[in-house]
């Protein structure tokens, strides 16, 4: 016999209930945990960052850029932060009101704090010493117009740049070893494009700067008659003085082969430049930068060989853990088929959901006995009352226990239990016949001790 439409929907309804009463503790407890295991573990980044770059038409900028277009792709908002350079950034970045920045070696001496707050994630590329001096000047002091060294920059006119672009700190540390006295010098604090401005102009005899090759400013000057670039002869010598510090060379012909320019190597010092966080900084953030870096900076160039770039040599802070693995390993397996958000999310969650998933294994094996139980408490729990009545019969109380026994078997036909245990139910009802029988036999014995 078919059921009708109502009453399989009745018992698929009453079967949906009690999974729902018997499962959803657990179900509850698992969501609990995995909620807060996200609230603790915080997978998901924040959507804007802040990035402190440097002046205008410095390579700070520029890189600024590319580092806000890749991130933009993974729907990550970068903030670029203009500032006067490296040791402005670092300041920036003590005193919380950036997330990142660009830190030039040699800005300044870490303390234990910073070492505390504040990670690399890598050194991006080499920032060479850039003294640009004019022709014109240096011909008062050598007859070939050509400067090989910083004592004979004494009584020249030298913008070193702002206090917030670190070089002026770095110059003092050269001149220092050269054993120049700084006021032998007419030095000027302009920022970088008035200070161009005023050395094009013959205002100045000498400016510095201390930057990528990218940068507008640098390739203008390797360009202009009249200026030319000095010639670190002691580089070797600076490196080792200087730890912060790498000697390198600007190849013959490398900014303009057809014109030849420069037309010698130019020999070079210059610290690296490493991008900076705050040890707060969400750990997804930092893997992006990382991996944004490795494209670029991993390229060929005037001063690097290809994927000589980021590296993690060379720092002055310690190395976050999430962009090392990025340098070393490139991106991780699942952000190679996954979108970052999606493959971020298992990358945190997944050693969380293995550890509540052998918490709650262990539970799930009492949840069947737990529903059969359930379901079954429905008949099993009139047993003990159908006892009692079998107990209690006797002659003179039978009217009274049939009555009870009635009112049990009416309430045992109101029963809804799911088909697949009605077997239970159907045997209560078999039972309860068992004891009428018992009390109609106990009937009919007084019926036979009648005196005829």
């Amino acid at each position: 016999m078919v059921l009708p439409m109502s009453k399989a929907i009745r018992y698929t309804l009453l079967s949906i209930r009690d999974l729902a009463v018997s499962f959803g503790p657990f179900v509850f407890l698992a969501l609990a945990l995995l909620a807060l295991a996200y609230w603790w573990l915080d997978p998901n980044p924040p959507k804007r960052v802040t990035l402190a770059t440097g002046p205008a038409q410095s390579a700070y900028e520029e890189f600024g850029k590319r580092y806000a277009k890749a991130l933009k792709l993974d729907g990550i908002t970068v903030e670029l932060i203009p500032t006067e350079g490296s040791a402005a950034n670092l300041q920036l970045l003590r005193e919380g009101k950036v997330d990142l920045g660009f830190v030039q070696g040699g800005t300044s001496d870490y303390t234990d704090v910073d070492k505390g707050n504040l990670e690399s994630l890598g050194s991006l590329f080499l920032e060479p010493l850039w003294l640009f001096y004019r022709e014109d000047a240096a011909r008062k002091i050598t007859t070939t117009a050509v400067l090989t060294g910083l004592t004979q920059l004494q009584g020249m006119k030298i913008n070193t740049g702002t206090p917030g672009s670190g070089v002026p700190s770095l110059v003092n540390k050269l001149l220092e070893s050269n054993r120049v006295d700084p006021a032998s010098l007419k030095v000027s604090s302009l920022e970088q494009t008035p200070a161009t401005m005023a050395f094009l102009a013959a205002d100045i005899d000498a400016i510095v700067f201390a930057s990528a090759p990218e940068s507008l400013m640098v390739q203008m000057l390797l360009q202009t008659p009249g200026v030319k670039l000095m010639n670190f002869p002691q580089s070797d010598a600076y490196s080792r003085r200087f730890d912060f510090l790498s000697a390198t060379r600007l190849p013959r012909g490398v900014v303009d082969l057809a014109a030849n320019i420069p037309p010698d190597d130019v020999r070079l010092v210059g610290p690296t430049t490493a991008l900076v966080s705050r040890a707060t900084t969400h750990p997804a953030l930092l893997q992006l930068f990382a991996l944004a870096g490795n494209a670029l900076h991993g390229g060929a160039g005037w001063f690097k060989r290809a994927r000589a770039y980021p590296n993690i040599e060379n720092n002055e802070l310690p190395i976050a853990k999430e962009a090392e693995r990025a340098i070393k390993n490139g991106p991780p397996l699942l952000q190679r088929y996954l979108s970052f958000w999606m493959a971020n999310l298992v990358e945190r969650m997944w050693l969380a959901m293995g550890v509540i998933l052998a918490l709650l294994l262990p539970l799930s094996r009492i949840l069947p006995p737990l529903y059969t139980f359930r379901v079954r408490s429905r008949i099993f729990r009139w047993y003990g009352q159908l006892r009692d009545i079998e107990l209690r019969i006797t002659l003179q109380n039978k009217a009274a226990l049939m009555q009870e026994l009635n009112a049990l078997e009416s309430r045992a036909e109101k029963i809804t239990v799911p088909l697949s245990y009605t077997d239970e139910l159907y045997a209560l009802r078999s039972n309860i016949a068992l004891v009428r029988k018992k009390l109609t036999r106990s009937d009919t014995a007084k019926d036979n001790t009648l005196p005829a």
